[in-house]
């Protein structure tokens, strides 16, 4: 089974390989971007299979045996039929909507989940120079990027409930009735949209508090940031106060609530 050491042992090499990721994507943003629709008329771009690519080849050199679930491999019809205890999950571009759209919210998301839960994950958002990486054992931690390099890691928690009102970060692109029902049962002082997997980094760094979703997402979608807001004191729930975990037949999440402070589970359903 992978222990602590052998994830601090591929941690350096996987932030490397998010940069690189992120370089080639950001090449295509500057270049100018060629959209398809894959077959659920969802969109794909040379972007996102460039990036999955570079991804891909730095996890194989891992631990062969472990399974890869990667968006566009799946998409081809290329993925695992199954996975076991432990395998990746892979997002190489999430928040295409916003990268076509010359938006700044998308994301690089790579994550490594054992018995279901996401124990390592490193989320880059190239457009905003920012490397999130968080280890269950280890913590979390972001730095900012200059030049394609990794500045210095700064430590990431989430912050205590506070008294005049929980800040709530809701998805940009795919906004619900079933969310705003939520939210409007908070005691909320400021909600926000963001793309992509940046709403669990908010939440991370105590930029925010909670992030309901009451949509469809993968598990590629979510594990990585998942992972990361759990090593900085956050977790992931069902809506019924459960904890959230990975490894589904089909990959496909239900309804989740990405909260902070342990304090803020009385707000999920009984």
């Amino acid at each position: 089974m992978i222990d602590a050491a052998a994830r601090r042992e591929w941690l350096a090499p996987l932030l490397d390989t998010a940069l690189s990721a992120g370089a080639a994507i950001m090449n295509i943003y500057n270049a100018g971007i060629d959209v398809r629709e894959k077959q659920d008329s969802s969109p794909v771009t040379d972007a996102d299979e460039a990036a999955e690519a570079i991804i891909l080849e730095t996890l194989r050199t891992f631990e062969p045996a472990l399974p890869i679930v990667a968006e566009e491999s799946m998409a081809a019809g290329d993925g695992p039929n199954s996975v076991g205890r432990a395998f990746w999950l892979v997002d190489p571009l999430d928040g295409t909507k916003e990268f076509i759209n010359k938006r700044t919210d998308f994301t690089v998301n790579i994550g490594l989940v054992v018995d279901g839960v996401p124990v390592l994950g490193v989320v880059y958002a190239p457009a905003r120079n920012l490397l999130f990486w968080g280890d269950a054992e280890d913590g979390a931690f972001v730095a900012d990027v200059a030049d394609g390099q990794q500045g210095e890691a700064r430590p990431v928690t989430v912050r205590p409930e506070p008294a005049d009102g929980l800040i709530a970060v809701a998805s940009k692109s795919h906004r619900t009735p079933e969310t705003d029902e939520f939210l409007s049962a908070l005691p909320l002082k400021d909600s926000q949209s963001a793309g992509s997997s940046l709403k669990f980094c908010l939440v991370a760094e105590g930029e925010a508090d909670i992030y309901p979703r009451f949509g469809p997402t993968m598990e590629w979608d979510t594990a990585a940031a998942d992972a990361v807001l759990r090593a900085a004191g956050g977790a992931v729930l069902n809506p019924d106060g459960s904890l959230f975990v990975y490894g589904k037949p089909d990959f496909r999440n239900g309804y989740f609530i990405a909260r902070g402070d342990a304090a803020l589970e009385r707000f999920m359903a009984s």
